[in-house]
């Protein structure tokens, strides 16, 4: 069995690309991967800084064919689709342990824009629920990604990335202040009523953010959030009114198309006599229009602007990053430990399936001649069960202790070779061991 991952990410990707694969609604991209005949399981990992697909197959050439497939025809949702030299540069292929270590990175928050945001264990974790819910991830799945969130876990009580977090919001709000002299006699429009806006919301009140209002598509979720923090309440219909005197804008809404275009910003700058407006859009597609930011008056920045503060603040934590790091390798080590393990099973197991299956019929063509009572014959049964299973012992238990080695795996080579394990027409063929389905 391998593991394959095709992904694209702010590393490989701009926004632009990026936001063309963005999956609102993971299962019916899942449900038409794992039918395929060379995908045993499959996660998919979309958030808007990386779309990532990982799976596990029988068939590791096949399945990236499938893959690639995949992302070229089913993931994009325009129906303009990158060019083949476009898409080559922004994806990247990983395979067996460099896929487990990624998967444990991003987990980990350690491959994010901002190294040590708190929002990616959330929706890796919502992926691989997706995931288990439409059947599509299996055991060896499972346990990897229970493993990523133990991974994460470890790195936020070791190192100090989970005691002092910086998240894009914090970026925005960082950003906000080098614009504004003060936050308090501020109006911020933020639209949307998610994690994010939620989080950004936090980080602007801590600023000293004096006014905010919320406008979403759901006024009913704008309102929930509005009454714990104390704001206003509002539908997109009043977008138009509500930019005319907001200060700041900061928008994460899914969607799409823009929520804001260029005429909706210039005609509302015209009614506040063009003082400045400063707008953050963190969604993904992007909710402002890009040429927006071509009008005097306008700061627009987007996820791929933040990217160069998120580095700067990463490199202030270097030291935690290298723990991080480390703490990564082991738990890789472990799981690959883990998953080599399994790969003793099928050889141990149809050993003492074609071991037991040649006493058995010695046994019965021994007895088939003589007249010997029934306690007898049970006795020589066991007799020579007993012998086959002294004579197993040593070499299986060589086998289990040192399969995560590379002279194990040689051993396991050789016993498969040398006992004609994969003969379909050898004894015991096919058959499983009743003792080992239980040990």
């Amino acid at each position: 069995m391998n593991l394959l991952l095709l992904g694209m990410s702010h590393r490989t990707a701009p926004l632009d690309l990026r936001e063309r694969y963005a999956v609102a609604d993971l299962r019916p991209a899942l449900e038409k991967l794992a039918a395929s005949p060379d995908i045993e399981e499959c996660v998919i990992v979309s958030t808007c800084n990386r779309v990532e697909i990982l799976v596990l197959t029988r068939a590791p050439d096949a399945a990236r064919v499938r893959l690639r497939s995949f992302v070229e025809r089913d993931l994009p949702n325009q129906s303009e689709r990158p060019a083949p030299e476009e898409l080559d540069a922004a994806l990247y292929d990983l395979s067996d342990s460099r896929a487990v270590r990624h998967i444990f990175r991003v987990a980990c928050s350690v491959d994010s824009m901002v190294v040590g945001e708190p929002q990616i264990l959330g929706q890796v974790k919502d992926a691989y629920r997706d995931a288990v819910a439409c059947g599509s991830c299996g055991p060896i799945l499972s346990r990897l990604f229970q493993r990523a969130f133990a991974t994460a876990k470890r790195v936020r009580n070791e190192t100090r990335i989970a005691e002092r977090p910086v998240s894009v919001a914090r970026v925005a709000v960082d950003l906000a202040r080098e614009i504004f002299e003060s936050l308090e006699d501020k109006t911020a429009l933020l639209i949307g009523a998610g994690e994010m806006i939620e989080l950004a919301l936090d980080r602007l009140r801590d600023g000293g953010l004096g006014h905010v209002r919320i406008a979403n598509r759901t006024p009913a979720r704008a309102a929930a959030l509005a009454s714990r923090v104390g704001a206003s309440a509002h539908g997109l219909d009043e977008l138009p009114t509500l930019l005319e005197d907001s200060d700041m804008v900061l928008t994460c809404i899914g969607g799409d198309r823009p929520i804001l275009d260029r005429a909706s910003v210039a005609a509302a700058l015209r009614e506040r006599r063009h003082r400045p407006l400063f707008v953050i859009d963190i969604g993904v597609p992007r909710n402002v229009a890009p040429d927006t930011e071509e009008l005097e008056s306008v700061y627009l920045y987007d996820l791929d602007d933040l990217s160069d503060r998120a580095e700067a603040n990463a490199l202030e934590r270097r030291r935690d990053v290298d723990r991080a790091e480390a703490i990564v390798l082991e738990e890789v080590q472990r799981f690959e430990g883990w998953l080599t393990a399994l790969r003793a099973v099928p050889t141990i197991r149809t050993l003492r399936a074609r071991a037991e299956a040649i006493r058995s019929a010695e046994v019965a063509r021994g007895l088939a001649g003589l007249s010997l009572p029934e306690p007898e014959r049970e006795s020589i049964d066991a007799l020579t069960r007993a012998i086959v299973n002294k004579l197993l012992h040593a070499p299986l238990s060589r086998l289990r202790q040192e399969v995560d080695t590379e002279e194990g795996l040689a051993h396991l080579e050789a016993a498969r070779v040398l006992f004609a394990l994969d003969d379909p027409e050898a004894p015991g063929a096919g058959s499983t061991d009743p003792d080992e389905e239980k040990s």
